[in-house]
């Protein structure tokens, strides 16, 4: 799902892992001195945040779409963007799966919810996000 593939020695091997609508896309990136690929979130105005796994990266871009776009910039190191927060609980709760450090079992019991629920939530947003990129894909967006 190559579009972009380069390598110098000193440069870090990158290519686009997954391209959306409106100029969003995660980026796979090896840094010359790593064995494993790193993925990087990219979207308009916003911050560089780079993820461990695709996986995170995805539900990242949903959160994203979710929120019609979010900026990450001045929230600090603990904080939640208020899109996120104004976008309901099952975005939140998907927004804190991609922070570092935090598991499904953490949020449902910060949400007072079996892990499952938790499940649902990821789904929602999931198919959310599909809908609203499906939407601006034939606005032609």
């Amino acid at each position: 799902m190559s579009n972009m593939d380069h390598r110098t020695d000193e440069a870090a091997h990158e290519s686009i892992h997954e391209q959306y609508v409106l100029d969003v896309r995660i980026v796979e990136t090896t840094p010359p001195d790593a064995d494993e690929p790193r993925y990087r979130f990219e979207a308009p105005e916003h911050a560089e945040v780079v993820f461990d796994d695709p996986e995170t990266a995805r539900l990242y871009a949903d959160v994203y779409f979710c929120t019609n776009g979010f900026v990450e910039d001045g929230t600090g190191e603990r904080g939640v963007p208020p899109e996120v927060i104004g976008a309901g609980r099952a975005v939140l709760a998907v927004y804190l799966l991609t922070r570092p450090g935090i598991d499904r079992d953490w949020v449902a019991s910060f949400f007072g919810k079996k892990p499952h629920r938790i499940r649902k939530y990821v789904e929602w947003v999931r198919g959310q996000a599909e809908e609203i990129r499906a939407g601006a894909t034939e606005q032609g967006l």
